[in-house]
């Protein structure tokens, strides 16, 4: 059986090396799935992957995507979990979401909730669990704390936003768009803070003043950048910093006699690392965020759509900063 897929055949700075091309998909194996892909969530790793800049990388050629949702066209001799007809989201292992038709293995795709279409639940895996897994686990948020979000109107930040919010923290975003972070507070932000702003007031003090001088309790951080630091510097007494993601491109340094002076933790987050050493506990996780998105607490947010084959623009909606939530191909 033949498919279209996205394939990065060379790491380039510019998507030259990325594709459309026809693959021969093999026979499935007795605990493998064929699903045909409706909607699949476009990630800033996916663009860093194409670069050979981020932690996972695949043997060129690689097919591109890192999660999608679909429909299951057959199932293996040995799959009990799933059937054919079944509507799925599936993902976090890397790669290889962008193509018509996909095999995947038994043990980590989940149902589709009945709530969601196609690419709300493309977008929600990648995202609200990263958030989860940072906000919870990691940075164990509290109710009352402040919390800075950085590259809020992202998906990733969005999600942050959104679970911050539903945790009942003080959430403050943040990013280079003041006409998108006003979206923001329709998200559950309080208030939000432009990273490169010009004025009397900089970043740090306008923080400090939204905290009551205080600063930010929990700081998470999917972007990395000129602005770590100062993130940092206005981080409260005792504060935990979350190392998330570089989608600027840059990895920053941060002096460590900043963690000294403020008793601080940075932490990194790394949810696909983590998901596959703690498996129960990432699919404990992601039913109850599930739950949260069936009873309406949690609503994932996609306003870029494009088809397939406008995958360039797609790609080009997050290098440009356009996108407003999750970014979804169709196919």
């Amino acid at each position: 059986m033949k498919t279209k897929a996205l394939v990065c055949e060379s790491l380039t700075e510019d998507l030259s090396g990325v594709s459309v091309k026809e693959l021969e998909l093999p026979e499935i194996l007795p605990q493998q799935m064929l699903i045909k892909v409706k909607a699949a969530s476009v990630n800033f790793p996916d663009l860093l992957m194409t670069k050979g800049k981020y932690q996972h990388k695949p043997d060129l050629p690689f097919v591109l995507g890192m999660e999608g949702a679909g429909i299951v066209q057959e199932i293996g001799s040995e799959v009990s979990k799933f059937k054919v007809g079944d509507e799925i989201t599936f993902g976090s292992w890397g790669n290889g979401a962008f193509s018509d038709y996909v095999i995947v293995p038994e043990n980590g795709p989940q149902l589709k909730s009945k709530t969601l279409d196609f690419k709300e639940a493309a977008s929600f895996q990648t995202a609200y669990m990263t958030a989860y897994v940072s906000l919870v686990r990691r940075g164990e948020l509290q109710s009352g704390e402040n919390l800075l979000v950085h590259g809020a109107t992202g998906g990733v930040g969005m999600a942050a936003v959104q679970l911050g919010q539903k945790m009942g923290a003080k959430v403050i975003a943040t990013g280079t768009s003041e006409n998108k972070l006003k979206e923001t507070l329709n998200w559950g932000a309080s208030h939000y803070v432009l990273t490169h702003k010009e004025g009397e007031v900089s970043f740090r003090q306008e923080v400090k003043e939204l905290t009551g001088g205080k600063g930010a309790d929990v700081i998470y951080d999917p972007v990395g950048g000129d602005y770590t630091e100062q993130a940092y510097r206005s981080i409260a007494w005792c504060g935990r910093y979350l190392v998330v993601g570089f989608a600027a491109g840059q990895i920053p340094k941060i002096p460590l006699n900043l963690p000294l002076l403020k008793a601080g933790d940075i932490m990194g987050v790394f949810w696909g690392g983590w998901a596959g050493r703690e498996p129960q506990e990432s699919l404990k996780n992601f039913t109850e965020l599930l739950a949260m998105v069936e009873n309406g607490t949690l609503t994932p947010i996609t306003t870029e759509v494009y088809n397939f084959e406008n995958y360039a623009e797609a790609f080009r909606c997050l290098t440009e900063r356009r996108a407003r939530g999750k970014v979804i191909l169709t196919f």
